[in-house]
């Protein structure tokens, strides 16, 4: 396992929420995030049909291109009752001419389950591939998941993406609705963050 020993590191995302998330739980190891918006950076194709495969795509392409170690999270929601779908088409559920509505996204999963009839609950699980990767090629992959259901109609004005139909197993609220904080402590993201940080950075 390879630690990581710079301040800086790029991550190859140009998501807003993803970059505040990373930065806050990297800060108390005096490494500065930037993303690859930040580094004029395109985003490369995801061609591959697993998490850690695009990761790997996303995160490579990011530390060639800036001569930085790069770290990306392909993350997603699987419906079971859907038989895994959206997984890693999460985000693509969300596409349109003008940018990504994550609510026509949640109210596609929800449509698509009513029309199977699915019996309650209806379970499902966020899923989180983190790779690390370097400029000479090697990486690190670090894999996290959180269980629960969906749930309709959305609740709450926190997180971003699915948090608002998802409530994760033991717990009465959406991620929509927890304070951030409990959130961030227990997050698909969290959970494979805690690996990343165990293996590379302590």
């Amino acid at each position: 396992m390879r630690k990581f020993t710079g301040d800086q590191l790029v991550l190859a995302s140009h998501n807003k929420g993803k970059l505040r998330e990373i930065s806050a739980l990297l800060a108390p190891f005096g490494i500065t995030v930037s993303s690859a918006a930040d580094h004029g950076l395109e985003e490369p194709e995801e061609t591959e049909d697993s998490f850690a495969g695009n990761a790997r795509i996303k995160a490579h392409f990011a530390a060639k291109a800036t001569g930085l170690p790069a770290l990306s999270d392909d993350s997603g929601i699987s419906v079971d009752a859907l038989d895994g779908a959206p997984g890693v088409y999460t985000a693509d559920w969300a596409e349109t001419p003008n940018g990504r509505d994550f609510n026509m996204a949640m109210e596609k999963t929800w449509t698509l389950l009513e029309e199977k009839n699915a019996p309650p609950p209806r379970t499902a699980a966020f899923n989180c591939t983190l790779c690390l990767a370097w400029p000479d090629g090697h990486d690190e992959l670090f894999v996290g998941k959180v269980e629960g259901q969906v749930v309709w109609p959305m609740r709450g004005a926190h997180g971003f993406g699915y948090d608002p139909i998802f409530v994760p197993n033991g717990f009465d609220e959406t991620f929509g609705e927890m304070d951030p904080a409990q959130k961030h402590a227990m997050s698909h993201r969290a959970v494979a963050f805690a690996k990343l940080v165990a293996d590379c950075f302590d």
